[in-house]
């Protein structure tokens, strides 16, 4: 089993900056591929970022590419998402999930966290 607890989220403007953390623990990180997603209120979830076992490989939802940031601490068990130039329609409860395969793009990950509420107001 992978336990996964996001924080970072919490209440911004249009325009400013956040960083969501994921900290990993249960089994070795390394092994695991990491993604980013998200889900706004009467929305499905939405893909976000992710990123491989080793940091070298990253993708991104078109929606936030040249925004948002994935990178991955594998000495502290942490990935991170760093979003810049919020918008309100970034507005969503983002969750962290891991997995042994990496695939990309949205897949149906096997661990998930609980996620953590971002909103950001015009």
């Amino acid at each position: 089993q992978v336990q996964l607890v996001e924080s970072g989220g919490g209440l911004v403007q249009a325009g400013d900056s956040l960083r969501l953390s994921c900290a990993a623990s249960g089994r070795t990180f390394s092994d695991y591929a990491m993604g980013w997603f998200r889900q706004a209120p009467g929305k499905e979830r939405e893909f976000v970022a992710a990123i491989s076992w080793g940091g070298n490989t990253t993708y991104y939802a078109d929606s936030v590419k040249g925004r948002f940031g994935v990178s991955r601490d594998n000495a502290k068990n942490t990935v991170y998402l760093q979003m810049n130039s919020l918008k309100p329609e970034d507005t969503a409860v983002y969750y962290c999930a891991a997995d042994t395969t990496f695939l990309g793009g949205d897949y149906d990950y096997a661990y998930w966290g609980q996620g953590t509420q971002v909103t950001v107001s015009s």
